[in-house]
């Protein structure tokens, strides 16, 4: 049997934030079971633990860096595991990320993505119902637009963002209660859209840094569960801090689901 975690991220009240499976293994499993288990989750990512190797997958397959699963998996570390600790450093694909316990907080140092201006063209407006400002390009695509409402009226569509290029498509604005606001789609990884994106916060925070001159923000994603983060972002790293609710414990008989 598999211990398995599902926790709310990026929140501080069951229902909202991003949900996440954590799942402790001894040693690995064939990657076709992980994500088997992934798939039987339904949730953006599970991640899987063997001691501090890390590794994220989405339904649609394994994934370089993600955030909100991330966290999950250091508050599980560090609120069940080895409750005595407030650091954990995980190793991943995109190597070493240190995560550190501060008050209710997960503070998770993460690698801020450089950012190259792509032209805003047609395909954007289909896709997304709306013309963006600017758009530019790291491991997604970064969209920019004028006015919160816009971002929260959004109703892309899936089969015309598969064109668009970069992994995912995140479209953000300068918020009213925030200093930014966004939100994340991610069809190529089977994720319609993604309730809170902490990777993508890795392209959002820095364009908005170069923007607004500042170095600390307080981020919100208006999804429909909606979520917090907590940026700082200077050079070539940022952190990214947010809150975990557990939702549930349970046994994985894998021995059922390998059959």
């Amino acid at each position: 049997m598999i211990k398995q975690y599902i926790v709310d991220a990026f929140t501080d009240t069951l229902f909202h934030g991003n949900q996440a499976a954590v799942c402790l293994l001894d040693e690995w499993l064939p990657d076709e079971l992980l994500m088997a288990i992934t798939r039987e989750n339904r949730f953006s990512e599970t991640a899987f633990l063997v001691g501090h190797h890390l590794r994220w997958f989405t339904p649609g397959g394994e994934i370089d860096l993600c955030g909100h699963a991330t966290l999950a998996s250091a508050f599980v570390m560090l609120k069940y595991i080895c409750p005595k600790k407030t650091e954990i450093r995980f190793q991943t694909l995109s190597g070493e990320l240190m995560v550190k316990r501060q008050n209710d907080r997960y503070v998770m140092t993460f690698p801020a993505y450089a950012l190259i201006p792509t032209p805003v063209k047609k395909a954007m407006e289909e896709a997304l119902g709306v013309m963006p400002t600017e758009a530019y390009l790291g491991r997604d695509l970064l969209l920019v637009y004028d006015d919160e409402n816009t971002i929260r009226q959004i109703t892309p569509d899936q089969e015309k963002l598969l064109q668009l290029p970069g992994l995912m498509v995140h479209v953000t604005s300068k918020g009213n209660d925030y200093d930014c606001v966004s939100r994340s789609f991610g069809p190529k990884l089977a994720i319609p859209e993604d309730p809170v994106c902490g990777s993508g916060h890795c392209h959002i925070i820095p364009y908005w840094v170069s923007k607004l001159h500042q170095h600390d923000f307080t981020a919100y994603q208006a999804s429909a569960r909606g979520g917090v983060l907590y940026c700082h972002a200077e050079g070539q790293t940022m952190t990214i801090a947010g809150q975990a609710v557990l939702y549930a414990m349970s046994d994985l008989h894998i021995n059922i689901l390998a059959k």
